[in-house]
């Protein structure tokens, strides 16, 4: 029986507890051989197998079993186990039966774990009989280790291989909350998606096999401001999902696509919508799955653009708290498996920073619905009245900040934010204005986790990646993604939230008839777009649950969907998926993503400053050798370097050259990988997807290895005049024209020639488009003459030329976890024998709005000594440091500084004792 027509016939997870011991308990009949009968052994009265949850795993796997043709049969006692079947024990943290299970069955004493491992169990009869034991701390934890096992036998060769583990498997959580963002932008691109119920069931169940344990669909995160919006469908979510009584508002829709006049929305489309909410938040519920709600706008009045596809009627200033409070009530209680709102809170929101009362109203429509709903609120801009409001609803209160601002970088949390973001003195909140906090005295919260992270704070806090980095290409690297689940905790807090790939797909308007999956010329993966991405949910959802996951996970999967290239293509999509990280840690001309885009750049000048192009946040005058790094404190810009490499001095920061030097050694070696995974390939449409993805990253690595030196070699030319310099800049923008022309020539009739993300150009096109710009910059730089009496840079030229090799010098040293407030925190370390030199001890609070303080270190005779001094740890934040080393060679590093795995933070952090 297939696995859909078993579920129809058992009627789903709710007919479980009704089939036990019943015609599913029966013994094989005549002509089922034992041998293929697998029999789950079932106590109808463990409070953990009997949860929803439980029993929808359950069935799922019978499900899976029964598509391959094995028998299935429940029983409730070990002793009805008949000769030759495959005995499986499910169970919660301890056996309700008399039989003790074995120690190494036992799962840890943490929520959502378990244990998967093959054990003797006393039975009742004569002898012990060897079973696969499933046992989990709580429901959520059985949902993962039968998903576990479904998985297992869903990529085994020989299916009973399955059941039969070497060594017990022991998975346990290191992040409270481990979510996932789908964001509703575009009417033509996201209905299709969001009605089709076969596909929510396939996604949420993958969510789960993943161990995502939150799902956020999200509404209104479409635009900014109300003066953006063209597409509103779903925008201010409330009309389009209920109708609340009292309130007469409706949804006018505009005259379009040839239409002499438009409408309303209907009653049915509207119950239609509330509907599909209803079956995704329960189908999560069931899964095991909180569910969240994204509330991302409050605006309404749309009168002041003419291009809104859906204008809201009968709302006036006067009743829009109210009414939403009203609605985000009934929504709540019409839809029971919501267990969360995310709310965007600041000015982006459509309601002006600091109006408290209007919030307070909000909420109390939340704290009246008489279930526990996590209220989060989105961190831009946000204050403490803020939060507190949220905290005085006796709701679980969290505040989300982003994760590398609006983009993904290297798997830590940047040192520091950008110089433009820091506090200003002068910076004041201007009463009623529309961003009087985020543009004022709070305007650091805008791209990272600010001052969030005090250790006496009673919200918790979430870190959220935006899309800014990749969206479109594939993404698989185990060790970035463990080093992600390792960092999600950091300073104590919650877990992270990733917005998926194709987040914001068709956002602003932009949306096209035919689906996201962007592909033109290769046939897509399936109906569904997210299933291109198998592979990086797969690593990314098991590697933030546990990021010492075992890796058979990846391997079984590719070996199925590979072959004997797998291994190949596994090494070249890890080491081409940290090209893109690395280049938005180390460049960032907008922390916006509707500005910055480098999977498909839109070239900055050079050159000419100033000229036009979408990045407004670049420091004055804006061009691309002033960019800042996203994380400012560990990495320099291309001026910087340029004028380091002139004077002859070396600093410690990671200068463009060097990330210059990691990229292009990061597309070689995959290159070669996905070489050799070519040669043994079968000439599939998946390795073809993934060959395309890879090259076309390795060539973007080429592209801004080869400007990055471009831009450090005028930038040595314009302050020398040797022309020898610019030559050099030439070559080496030339060839990063030409690594743009190799992704021209392997994304053609690949990919649609209009990839849209937004409506304005830089989010929108392909790679074919940018090329002018980086032709008419070259022009440019041929052109260009310095202003200056030439001097001889040959030193420069060469080192900017130069493959930089860092000293390796491991210090000596125990890192500090704890401190007291108030009392001196020792810092010691000490240079390995026979290296000379100094250290510098670099320390800050774990706060963004501060600046790191740096200390020369005391020589002693067994090494250096240094102190963060005793006011400076009265505070209620944790501390971090890291050690700038100078050597007498001239040579300086940083330590702990970055693995070249990029596996790990290159800073300590010091909590609170």
């Amino acid at each position: 029986m297939k696995r859909r027509a078993f579920l129809k016939t058992a009627g789903g997870a709710a007919a479980l507890s009704a089939d036990l011991g019943t015609t599913l308990g029966q013994p094989p009949g005549p002509g089922t051989a034992a041998t293929s009968t697998v029999t789950l052994v079932i106590d109808p009265a463990d409070p953990v197998v009997a949860a929803p949850p439980s029993r929808w795993a359950i069935t799922e796997l019978m499900g899976r079993l029964q598509a391959r043709d094995l028998t299935v049969r429940i029983i409730t006692k070990p002793g009805q186990i008949l000769p030759g079947e495959t005995g499986v024990v499910i169970s919660g943290p301890a056996f309700t039966a008399p039989a003790v299970m074995p120690k190494a069955s036992v799962p840890p004493a943490v929520r959502e774990s378990f244990t998967l491992s093959n054990a003797n169990i006393a039975t009742g009869t004569p002898g012990n009989h060897r079973m696969l034991i499933v046992a989990a701390r709580d429901p959520r934890g059985l949902v993962y280790a039968l998903l576990e096992l479904a998985d297992r036998f869903d990529h085994a060769t020989a299916p009973l291989d399955a059941f039969r583990f070497a060594r017990p498997l022991v998975e346990q959580p290191a992040n409270r909350v481990r979510s996932v963002l789908r964001a509703f932008v575009s009417e033509v691109e996201d209905k299709p998606w969001f009605y089709d119920r076969a596909q929510w069931r396939d996604y949420l169940t993958m969510l789960a096999t993943h161990r995502f344990n939150r799902i956020n669909l999200s509404f209104g995160i479409g635009y900014d401001f109300v003066n953006e919006i063209r597409d509103s469908y779903l925008h201010f979510a409330y009309p389009f999902l209920i109708n609340v009584p009292g309130y007469k508002v409706q949804v006018k829709i505009a005259p379009r696509f040839g239409e002499e006049k438009g409408g309303l929305l209907t009653d049915d489309e509207r119950a239609r919508n509330l509907g599909m909410l209803q079956y995704i938040s329960a189908a999560a519920a069931e899964r095991g799955i909180d569910f969240q709600l994204g509330l991302w706008t409050h605006a309404w009045n749309f009168d002041a653009t003419p291009n809104a596809t859906h204008r809201i009627a009968g709302l006036s200033p006067s009743t829009h708290a109210e009414y939403c409070r009203d609605a985000l009530h009934a929504l709540l209680v019409a839809c029971p498996g919501i267990t969360g709102v995310t709310f965007r809170t600041h000015g982006e929101s459509g309601v002006p920073e600091e109006s408290y009362p209007f919030w307070k109203t909000v909420f109390s429509g939340i704290s009246a619905v008489g279930r526990k709903i996590e209220i989060d609120q989105h961190a831009k801009g946000i204050d403490a009245e803020m939060i507190g409001l949220a905290e005085a609803t006796g709701m679980p209160a969290t505040v989300s900040p982003k994760y590398w601002a609006e983009h993904m970088g290297l798997p830590y949390h940047q040192a520091a934010i950008r110089p433009n973001e820091m506090p200003q003195a002068a910076a004041r909140n201007e009463k009623g204005a529309l961003m009087a906090l985020s543009t004022g005295s709070r305007n650091f919260m805008r791209y990272g986790y600010g001052d969030l992270l005090r250790e006496d704070r009673k919200f918790a806090v979430l870190h959220r990646i935006w899309p800014g980095t990749q969206r479109l290409l594939l993404w698989g690297d185990p060790l970035m993604a463990a080093a992600y689940g390792r960092a999600s905790s950091f300073a104590g807090t919650d877990g992270v939230e990733w917005m998926e790939p194709l987040s914001f797909k068709g956002r602003k308007g932009s949306g096209l008839a035919g689906g996201r999956n962007g592909y033109l010329g290769v046939a897509p993966p399936s109906v569904n777009d997210w299933e291109k991405y198998l592979y990086t949910y797969r690593i990314w959802g098991r590697a933030i649950y546990n990021p010492a996951s075992n890796e058979d996970s990846r391997k079984r999967f590719l070996k199925k969907r590979l072959g004997t290239a797998a291994e190949g293509a596994e090494a070249a999509l890890a080491l081409s998926s940290r090209i893109l990280p690395t280049i938005t840690t180390a460049h960032m001309p907008s922390a916006a993503n509707a500005n910055y885009w480098p999977e498909i750049y839109t070239n900055q000048s050079i050159v000419i400053a100033n000229a036009r192009d979408p990045y407004s946040d670049t420091p004055a005058p804006r061009r691309f050798g002033t960019v800042s790094p996203l994380d400012s404190q560990l990495f320099s810009t291309v001026d910087e370097c340029a004028e380091e490499l002139l004077s002859g001095r070396r600093a410690a920061t990671f200068s463009p050259v060097e990330v210059a030097s990691w990229l292009e050694e990061l597309a070689h070696n995959s290159d070669e990988n996905l070489a050799a995974a070519g040669k043994t390939a079968a000439a599939s449409p998946e390795f073809q997807r993934w060959a395309v993805d890879i090259s076309i990253q390795n060539s973007l690595g080429r592209f801004f290895a080869a400007k990055f030196r471009s831009g450090v070699l005028y930038g040595i030319y314009s302050r020398s005049g040797d022309p020898a310099a610019r030559e050099e800049a030439l070559k080496a923008y030339r060839s990063a024209r030409d690594a743009w022309k190799a992704i021209i020539e392997t994304a053609a009739n690949v990919y649609r020639p209009d990839l849209t993300f937004g409506y304005t150009p830089q989010l929108r096109g392909t790679w074919r488009d940018r090329l002018k710009a980086i032709e008419d910059d070259i022009a440019a730089m041929e052109a260009a003459k310095a202003d200056t009496t030439p001097t001889s840079a040959s030193a420069a030229i060469a080192l900017a030329l130069s493959t930089p090799r860092r000293p390796a010098v491991a210090l000596q040293h125990l890192p500090v976890k704890r401190f007291r407030p108030g009392i001196p925190v020792v810092i010691e370390a000490a240079l390995p024998t026979g290296v000379a030199g100094k250290l510098n001890l670099c320390y800050r609070h774990v706060n963004q709005a501060e600046k790191w303080r740096t200390a020369p270190m005391e020589a002693r005779a067994n090494g250096f000594h240094s102190s963060i001094p005793a006011e400076y740890a009265s505070s209620p934040y944790p501390l971090q440091y890291y050690f700038e080393v100078h050597l007498e060679t001239g040579d300086a590093t940083l330590f702990p500084g970055l693995p070249r795995d990029f596996s790990a933070q290159p800073y300590y952090v010091i909590r609170r004792a």
